[in-house]
């Protein structure tokens, strides 16, 4: 038995990085795991064979966040593989993981670029909460993935930061909003993490340099980011909801 044996899972960005890492930890722990990707399915597919190994249940489901209507697309998909499934639509744990950010100073940031992260790193997990919420069963959890990136200066994330603080904002008043229902709404603030998202911390010289602002010494790993997600989707979390967890092993303090 697991700790989150007979819940259900919708992890977004799931097919690489910290999104692929806190699907398989959920998963590990006993969750059904929806997996989303966007482009990536075959990335998507080995997640899910992965999680199969483990014992537990789960599938994938395509959506492209950085389009307006993203979020509709994710949950039809997603209702329509639980129905099949489960018979119902209701699921536990939302994990808005997927990110997009396009590493530019203010006067370097396009339109384009602007819009396509709002979409995918404010927009899209707004309307996922908004329409997930009336699925979510009482006693769910809630976990959205910021970034350090909102409590320290980095001039080169002049649009992500920003997006990233405006999720952090979602996340105290939702707390408040869903919490007669006894869900949780919590942020993650990673740092350097190597992932694709941050190619300089999987280089071996640049990490070493990156880890000299870091108070534990070295670049974060997914799977660290993961454990804390996972942490916060369970019961022993049932009590911590509105918090800003730092989870960038005390970057740039």
């Amino acid at each position: 038995m697991g700790p989150l044996d007979g819940k259900i899972a919708l992890v977004t960005g799931a097919s690489r990085g910290i999104g692929r890492a806190t699907a398989l930890r959920l998963g590990a722990q006993g969750a059904m795991v929806a997996v989303h990707y966007a482009n990536s399915k075959a990335s998507a597919e080995e997640v899910v064979a992965e999680i199969g190994r483990s014992g537990s249940s789960a599938f994938a489901v395509q959506a492209d966040l950085a389009d307006p209507r993203g979020a509709w697309t994710l949950m039809e998909a997603l209702d329509a593989e639980l129905a099949k499934r489960t018979g119902e639509t209701n699921f536990d744990i939302l994990v808005n993981n997927a990110g997009t950010g396009k590493r530019a100073v203010i006067e370097d940031v396009s339109e384009d670029d602007f819009d396509r992260m709002m979409n995918v790193d404010l927009r899209s997990p707004f309307f996922l909460i908004k329409l997930a919420s009336a699925r979510l069963r009482d006693g769910g959890r809630i976990v959205n993935v910021s970034s350090m990136g909102t409590r320290a200066a980095f001039p080169e994330m002049a649009a992500y930061a920003p997006f990233k603080a405006g999720l952090e904002a979602l996340t105290l008043l939702l707390a408040q909003h869903l919490g007669p229902r006894g869900i949780t709404v919590n942020a993650v603030l990673p740092g350097a993490t190597a992932t694709d998202m941050h190619p300089g911390a999987k280089d071996p010289e640049q990490s070493k340099t990156i880890a000299m602002t870091i108070a534990l010494g070295r670049v974060g790993q997914p799977q660290d980011i993961a454990d804390v997600i996972a942490f916060l989707a369970s019961d022993a979390a049932r009590w911590v909801t509105a918090q800003r967890i730092d989870t960038s092993g005390g970057q740039r303090l």
